[in-house]
């Protein structure tokens, strides 16, 4: 019997990525392009052009992010949404996002086996950038 579904021609890969929720999500893409080389993989935008979600990538790294118009949150409120991005170089990352606008939490330094910073994007949204020392 033949299928009605056509092949896929690679496999599905089982992954979790984190999903965003911004105020701005159109600004917020152009933030993590600049802040961390994010390459934009999938667009659904308005009629007017505005993004409504977006997928990118950070190397192999996926995450979404999606424009929340009925969000009361503050940016401030989001710190319970934290990410750990994982790199070559942390403290080059670490500049490249703080001169595209993020606002320092803590500096790049070594602690439990890490070279690891923390900050702030302009969403709120707090990242740490670093690499395991071996």
């Amino acid at each position: 019997m033949m299928s009605s579904n056509p092949p896929m021609s690679e496999p599905i890969k089982t992954s979790i990525a984190p999903w965003l929720s911004v105020s701005r999500a159109t600004e917020a893409v152009s933030y993590y392009q600049a802040a961390f080389g994010a390459v934009e993989r999938y667009r659904l935008e308005d009629e007017e052009g505005s993004i409504i979600v977006a997928q990118l990538s950070i190397g192999d790294a996926d995450f979404w992010l999606q424009e929340d118009i009925d969000s009361t949150q503050e940016p401030q409120d989001r710190r319970s949404i934290r990410l750990i991005l994982t790199v070559a170089d942390p403290d080059a990352v670490f500049e490249q996002a703080i001169t595209a606008g993020a606002t320092e939490v803590f500096a790049v330094s070594e602690e439990h086996g890490w070279r690891i910073g923390r900050l702030a994007d302009p969403f709120g949204h707090h990242w740490e950038i670093g690499k395991p020392l071996r």
